[in-house]
């Protein structure tokens, strides 16, 4: 156990040292919900408001948007991990590491705990950026906001087992950026725009089950004293049944790979 915690903590140390020495592929996966925040709150923000509440009103807007953002910021932040995952595998790190008395479930561990503090790090930011721009939540309480956090936590971990999976089967880096494209377009096809039932009826089925609804939903009831229901224990089902899918995924593809 001591021997897997330090090889762990020395990949997510090199995992670190990497996003930090070439962050401009984190920035621009970051740039993507701050400028889709830009674009809905000040283009869109009156029409779109009208057509939610009945009369433009841009505070109110952003108080509905930022959630969704937040959540769409992890996916777009998880892409980045799925491009690293796959150059480890491509240029033969990997078949290095396995030569030496590594622990073999390092590399996967240090890719996604790092994952998680870089989602984690970009939610902070694209929030203090809604922040900035008139995003308030003065009704939520010390444990309503701990239990937002905890949920942007566990569905980065989710995602980010995912990812990891996705750059294990990519041949390459720009194979595993396309195959990773979902995470950010499924936050489009979702709540966190405009509200699933003034969506097309054949449509919202679709939007509502997936993951990001749930989430979106559960999200902005704990930060605006909106009604939770259902959504709460989904988006937690979905959290904990990605993580598990991208878990098997990603060890089972790691342990199939030759030594």
């Amino acid at each position: 156990m001591t021997h897997a915690i330090r090889d762990s903590s020395t990949m997510l140390r090199r995992n670190l040292l990497h996003a930090r020495r070439y962050p401009s592929l984190t920035l621009n996966l970051l740039l993507t919900p701050i400028m889709l925040l830009l674009l809905f709150v000040y283009i869109l923000g009156d029409t779109l408001s009208a057509g939610i509440s009945g009369a433009p009103d841009r505070s109110k807007y952003i108080a509905y948007l930022v959630p969704g953002l937040l959540l769409m910021t992890i996916g777009s932040t998880v892409i980045g991990t799925a491009v690293s995952v796959s150059n480890d595998m491509t240029e033969g790190i990997i078949a290095r590491f396995r030569t030496m008395a590594v622990f073999r479930g390092s590399v996967l561990v240090g890719h996604v705990v790092g994952s998680v503090l870089q989602s984690v790090a970009s939610v902070v930011l694209v929030g203090a950026v809604g922040v900035a721009i008139g995003f308030r939540s003065t009704d939520a309480t010390v444990l309503e906001w701990l239990a937002a956090f905890g949920l942007l936590a566990l569905f980065a971990l989710a995602l980010t087992w995912i990812a990891v999976g996705m750059g294990l089967s990519s041949p390459n880096a720009e194979a595993a950026s396309n195959n990773a494209m979902p995470l950010i377009l499924l936050p489009l096809l979702s709540s966190a725009f405009v509200p699933v039932d003034a969506m097309p009826g054949w449509f919202q089925p679709v939007a509502e089950y997936q993951p990001f609804t749930p989430a979106i939903e559960t999200l902005r009831g704990l930060l605006l004293g909106s009604g939770i229901g259902h959504n709460g224990w989904l988006a937690v089902a979905w959290c904990v049944g990605l993580a598990v899918l991208g878990y098997f995924w990603s060890t089972s593809k790691s342990n199939r790979d030759p030594k």
